[in-house]
């Protein structure tokens, strides 16, 4: 068995950030195991506790010193690669369940064995940055994309967040009192305002934690697509990941597809159940976002001015 060489990776921001992306262009290099949203409640991706063995009860669940006892002991063991086979069959048995059960199995087993690091792509991590770098010791790499695009794909797709996730977790109001900011939204139909809001607390949790914490970058969006090879080049230096031809041809590859950008609604692809997709990294930026008066109030309820 090889030790890894390096720390672990978490890769999260908020759901349509482009997370899926930035985690499958790591793993290009070869060094990482992939393992998508272990903190997602939904199941699938989530609830498989042979990847995580600890309850979720909350989206974007947040961790700290003092509630991280299960935590702790359930993700050492994620991102040590250790596969928990009869706990998930305990709880998922159905043929999908199987597969993923497999395939998860097999690729935390092989990557133990040849020293491979977890790479954690998960939005749901995004308010537990800091507690991720600081205890377990992960490289973070949170993605911050526009608020108006963001806002734009979330009002597309009919998305919207139940704030009272964030609100009803006293730990999160605690350390980040700028969440109750969150309670102008509360059982809103508005999904422009709604997700304007969230993109506005958690980036301020994200910039917070982000000085003062080791360990966390935040990259943008728009600039990965931009100039994907020399924003990913950076960031597999950052991460200790070795640039290699063999890295770069994928990653170019990735993100020059002639596939259209998606405007269906937002779908799953693979065992994984990753929402990544081969693109055209720079069409991509030029997707309709919202209306010039949409685009504007979202401007102005994300300015950390208001």
């Amino acid at each position: 068995m090889t030790t890894p060489a390096g720390p672990p990776v978490l890769v999260t921001g908020l759901p349509r950030s482009g997370t899926s992306w930035v985690g499958r262009m790591l793993t290009a290099s070869g060094r990482l195991v992939y393992v998508n949203e272990p903190l997602n409640p939904q199941r699938p991706p989530g609830r498989s506790p042979g990847v995580l063995d600890a309850s979720v009860t909350h989206r974007f669940q947040y961790i700290c010193p003092d509630d991280e006892a299960p935590w702790l002991a359930a993700f050492s063991r994620t991102l040590a690669l250790r596969y928990g086979w009869s706990a998930e069959l305990r709880r998922n048995h159905r043929p999908g369940d199987l597969a993923r059960m497999a395939k998860y199995g097999t690729a935390f087993t092989a990557g133990r064995l040849l020293g491979r690091r977890a790479l954690l792509d998960d939005p749901f991590a995004l308010l537990s940055a800091e507690w991720f770098a600081r205890r377990l010791g992960c490289r973070v790499v949170v993605v911050v994309r526009d608020p108006v695009s963001f806002a734009g794909s979330w009002r597309r797709l009919g998305w919207s967040v139940d704030v009272r996730e964030l609100l009803s977790q006293p730990l999160l109001v605690r350390d980040h009192p700028y969440v109750s900011e969150l309670e102008s939204v509360v059982g809103g139909q508005d999904l422009i305002a709604g997700a304007a809001m969230l993109w506005r607390v958690a980036h301020q949790v994200v910039r917070t934690v982000a000085g003062r914490t080791a360990g966390i970058r935040i990259v943008r969006y728009e600039d990965l697509c931009a100039a994907p090879l020399d924003g990913f080049r950076d960031l597999y230096a950052w991460c200790g990941l070795p640039w290699t031809d063999h890295a770069a041809r994928r990653i170019a590859a990735a993100c020059t597809s002639r596939r259209a950008p998606a405007r269906s609604a937002f779908t799953w692809t693979g065992l994984s159940r990753t929402a990544f997709r081969p693109m055209d990294s720079r069409q991509a930026l030029a997707s309709p976002s919202l209306p010039a008066e949409d685009a504007a109030r979202v401007r102005t309820l994300t300015d950390p001015a208001r």
